[in-house]
């Protein structure tokens, strides 16, 4: 888990995260990361090297990272919008974070999404396990399938929570699924 207050800015500041691609929805492909032919106006997906397949909604704001210099994609840095990310551990080596200005969802190997708005991020997985870390206070909470946590920037705790079948409906739509 991450214990350290403002973990995004520091690893940001510090140089922690090697950005190697950045943009909108539309952002070019990166090496081990190619955009996969658009299905549909409403999002679309990178398939990263095996193993790792990112859809992203039309219209937000992110960055691939590589944040250990090895050429390949391990964060996804997301400053709006939504996102849903599918990791096999058994082909990714190190895990997969998503890196949010309220929080930080990270894994070894499984299916989840996340939504940043209005200063709020909403982690919701739907396969395996997630550690969620609160950027504001470093608190952390693990989600297990079907859990979901809201983050803000206030001090308030993480709640996990059973997201409803209406609410999991509706975010799996903005993303094709």
């Amino acid at each position: 888990m991450i214990h350290t207050r403002n973990i995004r800015s520091l690893a940001l500041g510090a140089g922690a995260l090697c950005i190697i691609g950045a943009g909108a929805a539309s952002a070019q492909a990166v090496t081990n990361c190619p955009l996969q032919p658009a299905v549909s106006t409403e999002r679309q997906t990178l398939n990263c090297e095996a193993g790792l397949s990112i859809t992203v909604e039309r219209g937000a704001h992110y960055r691939l990272a590589d944040r250990n210099h090895d050429g390949r994609v391990d964060a996804l840095v997301l400053d709006s919008k939504a996102a849903l990310v599918d990791v096999n551990s058994t082909r990714v080596q190190g895990g997969f974070e998503v890196v949010t200005p309220q929080a930080i969802a990270a894994v070894r190997g499984t299916r989840w999404a996340v939504d940043v708005k209005r200063g709020n991020t909403s982690v919701l997985v739907l396969r395996g396990r997630v550690a969620v870390n609160k950027v504001s206070t470093g608190q952390g909470v693990t989600l297990g399938q079907g859990q979901g946590v809201d983050a803000d920037r206030s001090g308030a705790a993480l709640r996990v929570t059973q997201w409803g079948q209406r609410r999991i409906n509706a975010l799996m739509a903005r993303l094709g699924q």
